[in-house]
């Protein structure tokens, strides 16, 4: 099998190509013809990246919509100055539309049509998109940012055809189109008597503020996954499945079990030989306070030489593993396959005077090389005192205006530019 970056790709090529939606085993058939997979890895990719699959009930199967959190920055938009380290992208939004009349003559637009740029590239390098086409990466962003596309009139949905209840009626400046075929749940088809499809006058209008054809034409199903995406991000923005899909469309617990935080969690208890609950405990029983695994396709098995790797892992330098079974510490795998690290519960969770569980540390890397860790005393040579309370913003900042924009990050992935964490034990 390929490397799971590599996968992922593929798979939101895929999706990209079929306007940012598709069955999930039309998705599952195309990737196998691309990539050399079973079905088990295929579940757990789709599984294990809701940052960038989002499962969608259709019928007695599932549809999957491809998601992101990258944005286009509103500031930069209107011309604005946007603060240091800014977390989104600088791009024309026309340019995403795919019709800036600047790009085409001689005088050049003023905002940036460089997906390539130094600061677009950081970006999307971080979020694993730096290889995807940009005319799919334009409809990725298109259907994940609402302030992108075109607002539908509410008002015409309500009311008597053939303009409901909007009293701009031809006049009006939103769309005109069917509010439940953009939900994907009308129930008359092309008998509605609402528009499923932008008319002309709404397409020379669209044409007017920057669309091309092209986008016109795929805007009804951009909004139907625009609809998806909110909903989903309504209901439960952290949440993930509690069941995945088999390869039949059922719905099964797929081949690595859907497990809780605390399934996860290596048993405080039993490395004390005190765990009563013994084979009926819901926790990991180890020797140790943390457990490195790889998933074969089948199971999760142990790792040899879990001390060396955990040795390894807790070096901010390190990005492998030293031994012969390599682990690859950014991606968290190994020869392609994934790998996953089991710890004891975080120390936060329990009071003071408990012994082994995991306390975090924050390191950063240093201008002249090394790595520092946040907290130290500060030296001339030290990037700030990191702030002992984070902030519930996602958003954590020192003296120094240093920011750590946790969102933004992969779950698999345990580098994001210069910063690193790590888990350290109390013995």
């Amino acid at each position: 099998m390929p490397s799971i970056s590599s996968v992922i790709l593929q798979a939101t090529s895929c999706l990209c190509e079929r306007r940012g939606c598709m069955q999930l085993q039309q998705l599952q058939q195309e990737l196998q013809q691309r990539c050399r997979m079973t079905n088990e890895d295929f579940i757990y990719i789709i599984q294990n990246c809701p940052q960038r699959f989002l499962l969608v009930p259709d019928g007695e199967s599932y549809s999957v919509v491809g998601r992101t959190s990258l944005r286009l920055c509103g500031a930069y938009s209107r011309g604005e100055r946007c603060g240091g380290g800014c977390q989104q992208l600088h791009l024309c939004r026309f340019y995403v539309f795919g019709n800036c009349r600047f790009g085409k003559g001689r005088k050049l637009c003023k905002l940036s049509h460089d997906v390539s740029s130094k600061h677009n590239a950081g970006l999307l390098r971080e979020c694993t998109l730096h290889e995807l086409q940009e005319d799919h990466l334009f409809l990725l962003l298109l259907q994940n940012d609402p302030q992108l596309l075109p607002e539908v009139c509410v008002h015409y949905n309500k009311g008597s055809a053939p303009h409901g209840g909007c009293r701009f009626q031809d006049s009006c400046s939103k769309l005109h189109l069917c509010q439940h075929f953009l939900q994907g749940v009308c129930r008359f088809g092309p008998r509605c008597r609402r528009q499923h499809a932008v008319d002309q006058r709404s397409q020379s209008d669209l044409e007017q503020r920057g669309l091309s054809r092209q986008l016109i034409r795929d805007l009804p199903a951009i909004y139907r996954n625009a609809q998806h995406l909110n909903a989903a991000a309504a209901a439960s923005p952290a949440a993930s499945p509690a069941a995945a899909p088999a390869a039949d469309g059922e719905l099964k617990h797929p081949p690595l079990s859907h497990v809780t935080d605390q399934e996860e969690e290596i048993c405080l208890h039993f490395i004390r030989n005190s765990c009563r609950f013994q084979d009926s405990c819901r926790q990991v029983h180890f020797h140790l306070p943390y457990k490195w695994e790889v998933y074969d396709g089948r199971c999760w098995s142990d790792l040899e030489n879990m001390e060396q790797i955990e040795r390894d892992y807790c070096n901010p330098a390190q990005t492998h593993s030293s031994d012969y079974q390599r682990v690859d510490f950014v991606t968290m795998t190994m020869e392609s396959m994934p790998v996953r690290r089991l710890s004891t519960v975080s120390w936060v969770r329990r009071p003071p005077h408990y012994s082994l569980t995991t306390q975090w540390l924050w390191f950063c890397r240093a201008e002249r090389g090394g790595w520092l860790e946040y907290g130290q005393p500060v030296t001339d040579s030290d990037p700030g005192r990191f702030s002992p309370d984070p902030s519930r913003c996602g958003c954590v900042q020192s003296s120094v205006l240093i920011r750590l924009w946790f969102s933004r990050w992969p779950s698999r992935r345990r580098y994001c530019s210069t910063h690193r964490f790590y888990w350290f034990y109390w013995f």
